[in-house]
């Protein structure tokens, strides 16, 4: 069954299979609709919002706009529509905590398109997903097997829960400067030296695109009886394109967090919690109820079931055209001379061992420009608001929403960047990688007395605090971590070029937080 289920192609699952039988969906007034045939064509939860509108009910409920009566000003910018379905959860339109009606229906849906054993829709971002995988695999004191470059999130749960990190320091690339995948060998030996490690975690993929070898690590997890966990943030379109590199469930993995508002046009915050037979799906939705809001929202709780059954109908050949778009904008920008756009030429079957071709990832240092300065200038010159940019790179974020248009004016202000304020390359300081050097839990350090000191006399002790530039919001240091000249010259240096720093008590990050 569990190989069945693995095999199916991605976004066809059991429901999919039953299209053809399918009868029209039927209006009715809300509520349990799990007598209907469940079909990828059918989208639970808006359905029951379109009936509930016709209800005409008379609201005695949260939320006080009662419909966008009671704020004129918010109706008009978001409009009426918005405002009616801005509701509480009542018996027609379920409860996200404890779902038996049309959630319930819309996370069966989800599971299916995504050959999932369950899906959890969430409503606090991929954040309160990852959090929740963290939590459920691995308690106070167990060790969790992880690369240093995850997301802010994994480490704030290991200060919520206790966990201790032991880290696969991930290869890097020193002409990119950027961190590759997890290579199998260095899992490993991470396996090797902590048998009692619970769980491995895995970033598919990084936000630069790069896959590590996933099947081989979630074979080797299982076989020294840990779980594997995915953050698929960026990796929602590995279930519904083709020859996209393979997605967590169909690689065996027990849990994955997927971002639909990022490459799957849900609404920002929205996400799903996927997991794989293994896991209980009562204990799981146990801990997410620990920190999800007991009042979520239908606006995006709706996007993501609208958003499912539009992947899961057209998502194959929305995902084709981004990937065209990508590749001819990757051609393009490197005929412009000094930039380079890279792809699957990166590949070496190990520390890289997929590449997401849908990520437009550009090199901007051979113009003597680091990726945070092109990143101002496409903002602030051309009002092109790229994903992200760091100390060599940019990240152009490329999705079902996008146009050939807007690829070309892209491309257009890249070469005028470059003719404009292109400068001699070896202003910009080299950097790599940073090793951490771990001294005690997040949780401890995090939670022990601290002292605040001002940076530049905070090498050798142990910080207290997450720094990290925002995004992509993978930490510079975590609370726990020694403190060393090289992490401080790299702080300084990436706040002169104009990183976004997050995470510090003092927003001004000219003193920071360590251990007495």
């Amino acid at each position: 069954m569990e190989e069945e289920r693995r095999n199916l192609e991605p976004g066809v699952g059991r429901s999919a299979r039953r299209r053809k039988e399918a009868s029209e969906p039927k209006e009715t007034g809300g509520g349990s609709r799990r007598d209907d045939a469940l079909t990828q064509e059918r989208a639970p939860i808006y359905e029951a919002l379109e009936a509930f509108q016709k209800m005409r009910v008379v609201p005695f409920d949260v939320p006080g706009h009662k419909r966008g009566r009671g704020n004129p000003e918010l109706t008009k910018l978001l409009g009426e529509t918005c405002m009616r379905l801005d509701v509480n959860s009542m018996k027609p339109l379920d409860n996200l905590c404890h779902p038996v009606s049309v959630i319930a229906d819309a996370e069966q849906l989800a599971a299916e398109a995504f050959g999932a054993a369950h899906a959890f829709l969430m409503v606090g971002g991929t954040t309160s997903a990852v959090q929740s995988m963290v939590l459920t695999a691995v308690k106070r004191g167990e060790k969790i097997i992880l690369p240093r470059n995850v997301h802010r999130s994994v480490m704030g749960a290991m200060v919520l829960g206790g966990a201790v990190p032991v880290y696969v320091n991930p290869a890097g690339d020193k002409r990119l400067g950027i961190p590759l995948g997890m290579r199998v060998e260095d899992v490993r030996r991470a396996i090797k030296e902590n048998p009692d490690a619970k769980a491995v975690f895995v970033n598919n993929p990084t936000y630069y695109g790069i896959c590590s070898d996933l099947r081989s690590i979630v074979k080797l997890a299982h076989e020294h009886g840990m779980l594997c966990l995915a953050d698929e943030a960026h990796g929602t379109h590995f279930y519904f394109g083709e020859n996209m590199p393979i997605s967590a469930m169909a690689a065996g993995a027990d849990m994955a967090a997927v971002s639909m508002h990022k490459s799957g046009g849900s609404l920002t915050q929205s996400s799903i919690l996927l997991t794989g037979p293994g896991m209980s799906a009562g204990y799981v939705r146990q801990i997410i109820n620990l920190t999800q809001t007991t009042s979520g929202s239908y606006l995006l709780l709706s996007s993501l079931d609208i958003s499912r059954r539009n992947l899961a109908l057209r998502g194959r050949e929305a995902f084709k055209q981004v990937v065209e778009l990508a590749e001819y904008a990757r051609t393009e920008i490197n005929r412009i001379g000094g930039y380079y756009a890279y792809s699957k030429e990166l590949v070496n079957g190990d520390s890289i061992y997929d590449f997401d071709v849908t990520k437009l990832s550009i090199h901007t240092r051979d113009i003597g420009l680091a990726g945070i300065e092109v990143y101002d200038l496409l903002r602030d010159e051309y009002d092109i608001q790229a994903e992200f940019g760091d100390l060599g790179n940019i990240l152009a974020y490329l999705s079902i929403g996008d146009r050939q248009r807007e690829v070309e004016r892209l491309v257009s202000a890249l070469a005028e960047i470059k003719r404009r304020f292109s400068r001699d390359k070896s202003t910009l300081m080299d950097f790599d990688y940073i090793e951490p050097i771990v001294a005690m839990s997040p949780q401890e350090a995090f939670y022990g007395e601290k002292e605040s000191l001002p940076i530049r006399e905070t090498a050798g002790r142990v910080c207290s605090e997450f720094v990290m530039c925002y995004p992509p919001g993978i930490p510079i240091l975590t609370p726990g971590e020694q403190i060393t000249e090289e992490i401080i010259d790299y702080i300084a240096y990436a706040l002169e070029k104009g990183c976004s720093m997050t995470g510090p008590e003092d927003p001004g990050i000219e003193r920071l937080n360590v251990l007495k």
